[in-house]
């Protein structure tokens, strides 16, 4: 079922790209989204493991990451800092703490695996795809349609037209933060749950290429979702490919997806 295949493999990377295009709007990019996803599949693993609930460990990990960046979202507005340098700090902070976490709970900084964490194959990656679809439906249709929506689409650049309304656009930049790290945590649950563990360094980039999606997507759902089909059918294909020549270095094949996002960034500037 290679298009279930793809489908349940893309949406990680889809879940990523709208949290991306939310922070994109709100005019303060989401950067942090790298060590994100790799801090919530951690969680995930951790409050499934010790719930022994799929359901509650997916909630406890979004209201984690969600109450983290909104707070550091504040801080930052608060303190006047640039989110730029805020939001790489908070993606190396978000990066190194799974390494630190797995160490107090598990004695072990390495792959993570248990009976209580083990999902059946076909079925993950079906969820997956329903699920995602429908979340990122009404995703789109909150920011497209709405009014909560059309503020944060305006605050990167009209926040002056927002402040005349009599609506604070720092909320509104904190409410995109908040929605990117909701996105981020499902992706992040999402890509363990298929392995049926957590693996050290489990974004593998797709936080950096969700930012490359909204990038080469200028911002339109069709474009975005297109250039995430790219980028996942050339991850795909790279993991796939290795079974049938293995001659190929590994390392060839792990850099497949950034080559590839390179030609299409190429293309499309000419």
């Amino acid at each position: 079922m290679p298009v279930i295949n793809i489908l349940s493999f893309s949406c990680p990377l889809l879940l990523c790209a709208m949290g991306a295009l939310y922070s994109d709007y709100a005019g303060i990019l989401a950067i942090f989204l790298e060590g994100l996803v790799s801090f919530s599949a951690y969680f995930m693993f951790y409050f499934t493991v010790t719930t022994g609930s799929a359901a509650l460990g997916m909630l406890f990990t979004s209201l984690i990451c969600v109450a983290s960046l909104v707070f550091f979202a504040a801080l930052i507005e608060k303190l006047h800092a640039n989110p730029f340098i805020g939001a790489t700090a908070i993606n190396l902070l978000f990066s190194a703490l799974p390494s630190f976490f797995a160490l107090q709970h598990f004695n072990n900084r390495g792959v993570l695996t248990s009976p209580a964490f083990n999902f059946p194959v076909l079925e993950t990656k079906v969820f997956t795809v329903i699920f995602s679809l429908i979340l990122l439906s009404l995703a789109f249709l909150f920011l497209l349609k709405t009014r909560a929506g059309l503020y944060i689409r305006i605050t990167g650049s009209d926040s002056d037209v927002l402040t005349a309304k009599g609506v604070n656009p720092v909320l509104c930049r904190i409410q995109a933060w908040g929605f990117a790290a909701f996105f981020a945590s499902l992706s992040g649950a999402f890509l363990c749950m298929r392995i049926s563990s957590f693996v050290p360094g489990i974004s593998s980039g797709r936080g950096w290429m969700a930012l490359a999606a909204v990038y080469l997507g200028k911002k339109n759902p069709f474009r975005i979702t297109i250039s995430v089909l790219i980028f996942c059918a050339a991850d795909f294909f790279a993991a796939s490919i290795q079974n049938f020549l293995p001659s190929i270095p590994g390392s060839v094949l792990l850099s497949l997806p950034y080559i590839v996002i390179l030609l299409v960034i190429g293309l499309e500037r000419k």
